[in-house]
C-alpha cells in the first residue's frame, strides 16, 4: 500500500513541476468546509425584492456620489421626475451587478448545491449569479462580466459573499432609471441571511472607487412566496421590443416596436 501512495504523490509533484514549467499554476483542489446542504438554512421558495423598501433606503441612506457624478444623478433624477426616464434596462443588456441586488423589482431563486449557491431572476433573460462556496479564490485576473466573480462562505446561517471582475459598464443605480457606470474596480461584499420566517436581507457594502467617496452600505430586503404558483417566470428582454402580430401568409410573427431615444416603446397611433 506504501508504494502506491508513494507512487500517487510522485505523480502529482510530477505534474505540478509540468505545470510549472509550462508557465501554469498547479491545479490543487481546495479545501471543502462548506456545511452539508441538509444543515444549511431554508431559502426555498421565490424571493420578491421589497420595492417600497428600496426607496425607503435611497432616501434615508443617500449615496455618497462623488461631485461630478452627483450631478449627472440629480440630471437623471430630474429627467425622471419631469416624465422622461432614462430607462438604464432597456437596452436587453443584463441588470448586472451591484443593480440587481438594489433596484431589482423581479422575483428570484435561490438554489443550493454543493460547492455553488446559484441566483435564478426572471426578466432580461441572463439573470444568473453562480457564487462558489467550494474554498476556492478569486482569480488573479479575472475576465470582467455583468455579474462578476463571486465567492462565498458561511458563518453560521450567513451567506457571505465576496465579488470582483465586474463590469465597468454596469450600474450603481437607485432606481430603474437613475445610475451611473460603476467606472471599475467596483468590490462588493454581501451577507445574506434570514431576518424572519419569510424575510431575507441582503446587507451589501459597495465600494466603487471612481464614482463613490467612500464604501456604501446598504440592505435589501426580500419576501418569501411559497406554494404550487409561486416560481419565476421566464423573461426575454427582446420579446417586448416587439408586437406578436400575423404575417400575409398567416404564419405568428414578431414585428419590431419603434422605441424612443429613451428606450421606451412608441404608444401605438390613436384611432
Amino acid at each position: 500500500m506504501a508504494s502506491v501512495i508513494d507512487a500517487r504523490a510522485l505523480s502529482i509533484a510530477v505534474l505540478a513541476v509540468l505545470a510549472t514549467a509550462c508557465g501554469r499554476p498547479a491545479v490543487t483542489s481546495p479545501p471543502n468546509t462548506e456545511p452539508a446542504i441538509a444543515a444549511l438554512p431554508d431559502w426555498s421558495g421565490i424571493w420578491v425584492p421589497d420595492v417600497e423598501d428600496q426607496f425607503k433606503q435611497v432616501d434615508s441612506n443617500p449615496l455618497p456620489w462623488k461631485p461630478q457624478v452627483a450631478a449627472e444623478v440629480k440630471r437623471l433624477t430630474d429627467a425622471e421626475a419631469a416624465g422622461h426616464p432614462k430607462g438604464l434596462f432597456a437596452n436587453c443588456l443584463p441588470e448586472a451587478m451591484p443593480a440587481w441586488m438594489l433596484v431589482s423589482h423581479n422575483a428570484l431563486e435561490i438554489l443550493f448545491t454543493p460547492g455553488r449557491v446559484t441566483m435564478l431572476g426572471e426578466s432580461d433573460g441572463n439573470r444568473l449569479r453562480r457564487i462558489y462556496t467550494d474554498g476556492r479564490p478569486h482569480p488573479g485576473d479575472p475576465d470582467p462580466s455583468f455579474h462578476g466573480h463571486s465567492i462565498g462562505h458561511w458563518e453560521g446561517e450567513t451567506l457571505v459573499v465576496d465579488t470582483i471582475g465586474v463590469l465597468p459598464q454596469t450600474y450603481i443605480a437607485i432606481s430603474e432609471a437613475v445610475g451611473v457606470p460603476n467606472n471599475g474596480g467596483l468590490h462588493v461584499v454581501e451577507r445574506i441571511h434570514l431576518a424572519g420566517a419569510d424575510v431575507l436581507l441582503d446587507e451589501l457594502a459597495i465600494t466603487a472607487p471612481n464614482v463613490l467617496t467612500a464604501t456604501w452600505t446598504t440592505t435589501r430586503r426580500f419576501t418569501r412566496q411559497k406554494g404550487p404558483n409561486a416560481d419565476i417566470l421566464e423573461g426575454v428582454c427582446l420579446q417586448g421590443s416587439f408586437a406578436e402580430q400575423t404575417d400575409a401568409r398567416g404564419d405568428a410573427v414578431f414585428v419590431p416596436v419603434p422605441h424612443t431615444d429613451e428606450g421606451n416603446p412608441v404608444p401605438p397611433p390613436a384611432r
